[in-house]
């Protein structure tokens, strides 16, 4: 993603906001060749905040935007894990982490706000005071190599509030792309051609790791799953399936559903040996949760839920998505599910977006015969 705001339109004004560090000694800006590494854990954000403004209604609105629930987990789980500091604190060390938001507001004279207000000229300062929607200033690779910076700041608490609570979504999107394009240099390093060859069959090129390994090819479906060695790992698999695209009926809601339960009916059940064990939709707890979306430059719908067997002997969180390629008339239902007994599932899910994000349409000249 480029270094710009999704927030502002007034882009060129928010970068005359802020003046960082510089090249000083706590390790500011420099050249990229002698910046460290940044370090952290995929999903981790560290949180630069005086800590009285963390236990009130700023702090809050900060975790409501980044420690919201995730839509169609089978169990809450946040969207990310916030590590507070004291804006005194942030040493080196801290500074080299992968994501890191500083919060402050100008009119708070705490001591954990004013170290982060001096990183402000009064110029800039006079700026946000002019107009109260500029927020935020997002800086890419300032202490460390493939690292986020956000600023997030207001004049006061009511406006810095309001403008979280209006740029929700687009907050935590902007981590969440950040973070899913972290995870595709780990996972996708090594790539399944096998998987790759069946997907162009359905008019898919895909992009699997390596680790997963084909359970199942047949006329328009194909099934991956990564084999798991252990309890200590989730089982997830992967699968594709493409029929012809008629109406735009077929990407409502209802529909999906349909489609998505008769292709496991037919194909995919948690025990191989007991034909009632198809996979079903989980309608109540949780429901799904259905958003339209773009595949590169194509229509998709994105859906989030719970799934189990229909002998209710296994289950777990899925994420899919029906794309259109409405040149050659096609419809793709592609989907990763998830079975990891009582532990978390959003780094599996998260490994899932990654993968299914990562699809493109075969063009036809390139597609296998």
């Amino acid at each position: 993603m480029k270094n710009s705001s999704i927030i502002s339109p007034l882009w060129s004004l928010i970068l005359a906001l802020v003046l960082l560090y510089g090249c000083d000694a706590e390790g500011g800006f420099g050249t990229s060749s002698n910046k460290p590494k940044s370090r952290g854990a995929i999903g981790e954000i560290v949180v630069a905040v005086d800590s009285i403004k963390w236990q009130g209604p700023v702090g809050q609105a900060v975790r409501d935007v980044f420690e919201g629930s995730i839509p169609g987990l089978i169990r809450d789980e946040n969207f990310y894990d916030l590590r507070k500091v004291d804006p005194r604190a942030m040493n080196k060390v801290l500074k080299m982490s992968t994501n890191i938001i500083y919060v402050t507001t100008f009119d708070d004279k705490k001591g954990g706000s004013q170290v982060i207000n001096a990183m402000f000229t009064k110029e800039s300062k006079e700026k946000a005071a002019a107009d109260p929607s500029l927020f935020m200033l997002r800086n890419s690779d300032e202490f460390a190599l493939d690292q986020e910076v956000i600023y997030l700041f207001g004049n006061n608490e009511a406006e810095l509030i309001q403008n979280l609570k209006e740029n929700k979504r687009q907050l935590q999107n902007l981590f969440q792309v950040r973070e899913r394009n972290r995870m595709q240099k780990v996972i996708l390093a090594r790539k399944s051609s096998e998987a790759n060859m069946a997907g162009q069959q359905l008019g898919l090129q895909l992009s699997v790791p390596a680790s997963y390994q084909i359970a199942k090819s047949a006329d328009n479906f194909l099934w991956l799953r990564q084999p798991t060695i252990s309890t200590a790992r989730p089982d997830i698999s992967l699968f594709f399936y493409s029929t012809d695209y008629t109406s735009e009926l077929q990407t409502f809601p209802d529909s999906i559903i349909a489609l998505r339960e008769r292709i496991t009916r037919q194909h995919i059940y948690g025990n191989p040996d007991n034909r009632n064990s198809f996979l079903i939709t989980e309608r109540l707890d949780p429901s799904p949760v259905f958003t339209n979306f773009r595949i590169n430059d194509n229509f998709a719908v994105e859906i989030r839920g719970g799934w189990k067997t229909n002998n209710l002997s296994m289950g777990g969180s899925f994420l899919a998505y029906i794309m259109v390629d409405a040149e050659k008339g096609k419809l793709y239902y592609m989907e990763g599910f998830v079975y990891y007994p009582n532990e978390a599932h959003r780094e599996s899910i998260r490994e899932i977006e990654t993968i299914l994000l990562a699809t493109q349409l075969v063009a036809p000249e390139t597609k296998a015969q």
